[in-house]
């Protein structure tokens, strides 16, 4: 028996990994953005837009 078997099925297994994780960071992303639209429509906004002078630090 050939090793190839699992060496392609372990490609296939990265493969789908990385697939999954790329959809679910996508799908998250899309799901905040929809949270902050929903705040900012409720007029909660974000503290770093109320600030004017750039690169203070806290």
């Amino acid at each position: 028996m050939s090793h190839a078997f699992y060496v392609y099925g372990s490609y296939g297994l990265a493969a789908v990994i990385c697939i999954g994780l790329t959809l679910w960071v996508y799908l998250d992303g899309r799901a905040r953005q929809a949270e902050l639209k929903l705040l900012e429509a409720q007029g909660i906004r974000r503290r770093s837009e109320s600030t004017g002078a750039q690169g203070s630090a806290a």
